[in-house]
């Protein structure tokens, strides 16, 4: 028997993706931020409060990178999250991490992490102080060693964070479990068709 808990953030697991900008002198800033997903075949969907440095950054620029954060970098990823630009101005500097400005967008690469999503400004649908930010996918570059031999992400060397709303617990991705649009095919047979 299931046990109510009430209205919550019960969604799991959730990404730990880092938003990377630049302000209107070019300064570097970049968040944490879990309430993110791809949302169509070239769009990403990032919900952010109107109050942040990034939110306020991406409306003036228009461009934006995510990256996805990872074990390695655990420090700077919990960093990026509790930090605020708006009160600390050397943020970014504090982390030691190296960033090269995009090549498709006006915005930053963060050199360490291995994943880079290169992002325009699509659009924007306010909702009082919480913001949707869709972003356009103009690039997705890797790390040749998070890749697999036929040149695809390889999900167990990306050594992704995922976020724990319920402890607030970082964790990483187990084992393989099975393959999608192939795990549910017996599913699809019409069992009256085989009597």
């Amino acid at each position: 028997m299931k046990k109510d808990l009430g209205p919550m953030n019960a969604v799991y697991p959730m990404p730990v993706l880092m938003i990377a900008t630049y302000d209107e002198n070019g300064k570097i800033d970049v968040m944490t931020a879990a309430w993110g997903m791809i949302c169509d075949y070239e769009k990403i969907a990032l919900f952010l409060e109107a109050e942040h440095k990034t939110t306020k950054n991406i409306k003036a620029e228009k461009a934006f990178t995510v990256s996805i954060g990872d074990k390695d970098h655990i420090d700077i990823v919990d960093f990026l999250g509790i930090a605020s630009a708006n009160r600390m101005e050397d943020k970014f500097e504090r982390t030691g991490c190296h960033a090269t400005k995009s090549k498709y967008v006006n915005a930053p690469v963060i050199e360490e992490f291995p994943l880079v999503i290169e992002c325009e400004l699509d659009k924007i649908i306010e909702d009082g102080e919480l913001y949707g930010i869709i972003g356009k996918i103009v690039n997705v570059a890797a790390e040749e060693h998070v890749l697999s031999e036929d040149g695809k992400v390889d999900p167990t060397k990306l050594n992704a964070l995922i976020f724990d709303q319920f402890q607030y617990g970082y964790y990483v991705p187990g084992e393989k479990v099975g393959q999608a649009w192939n795990a549910g095919k017996e599913l699809m047979k019409d069992k009256t068709e085989e009597k």
